[in-house]
């Protein structure tokens, strides 16, 4: 993993009731594909039926910037993708929404299916798919570029080792609640890591394993509940969630703590 990439001057911190929070820190957040961003095109007009153009960014949306800009999450590709998230079932379960907009199948092992219950009715009322499957009773999926699969493990915070077989097409989000004794391990597997807030002494722990700037380990005991860090081995992007009310009505508010 190479050194921190520094993001910025300020972040999102908690706020007194009633105030408003200081704008997220900037970067280039190198998740996804991110889409066209010229304003102008200059060709002849020969050439115009030869031209194929990208029409958006590539991955789920997580959130916006300091900049405003959407922070794309590249979940789905010709390997699969490990991603960590330190935080709430909420942050999970919102991930796994947007992903299932996107076109995935999303399959959910735990040991609270009441906690994920909303999200599997509102998968089946789209005609979407969403299952909950124990601890260890996850069934392996065949994943393609037509039809990938998210696979949330919301398995305490200590998970058990085994998982699903590799595949393509195919993306595991381990949630951890907190740190535990195999976190460590994780996050050096992880190609993608999202931090809400932590004690200090997590703080210090993630600065060293993630190999975080001092500024960027500072705040995150002080992240409210509607921000988040995400890591990848090259970028750092504080940001905060912005839920659509279908999202706020489904799941309720932003919240650290299940």
């Amino acid at each position: 993993m190479t050194p921190a990439r520094r993001v910025g001057r300020t972040v999102w911190r908690r706020r007194p009731a009633g105030g408003t929070g200081a704008a997220l820190s900037e970067a280039w957040p190198g998740f996804g594909l991110r889409g066209p961003r010229r304003t102008a095109l200059a060709s002849s007009r020969s050439l115009w039926g030869t031209l194929s153009l990208p029409l958006g960014d590539d991955g789920v949306v997580a959130g916006r910037d300091e900049a405003g800009d959407p922070v794309v999450l590249g979940l789905f590709r010709t390997a699969q993708l490990d991603a960590v998230v330190i935080g709430s079932a909420w942050t999970a379960q919102v991930l796994a929404l947007r992903a299932i907009d996107a076109g995935a199948e999303v399959v959910v092992e735990s040991a609270r299916p009441p906690v994920w219950a909303p999200l599997t009715a509102h998968a089946a009322a789209g005609g979407r798919c969403a299952a909950i499957h124990g601890v260890g009773e996850i069934p392996d999926r065949e994943p393609e570029l037509s039809g990938p699969v998210l696979v949330v493990r919301d398995c305490g915070a200590q998970p058990p080792r085994k998982g699903p077989a590799r595949a393509p097409w195919q993306a595991v989000l381990t949630l951890l609640p907190f740190l535990g004794p195999h976190t460590a391990g994780l996050l050096a597997e992880a190609d993608l890591v999202g931090v809400q807030r932590v004690s200090p002494q997590e703080a210090e722990v993630l600065a060293r394993t993630l190999r975080l700037a001092p500024e960027q380990a500072a705040a995150l005991p002080g992240l409210d509940d509607g921000a988040m860090l995400w890591c990848t081995a090259r970028h750092r992007v504080f940001v905060r969630w912005e839920p659509t009310a279908a999202e706020t009505g489904l799941l309720g508010e932003a919240r650290r703590i299940d």
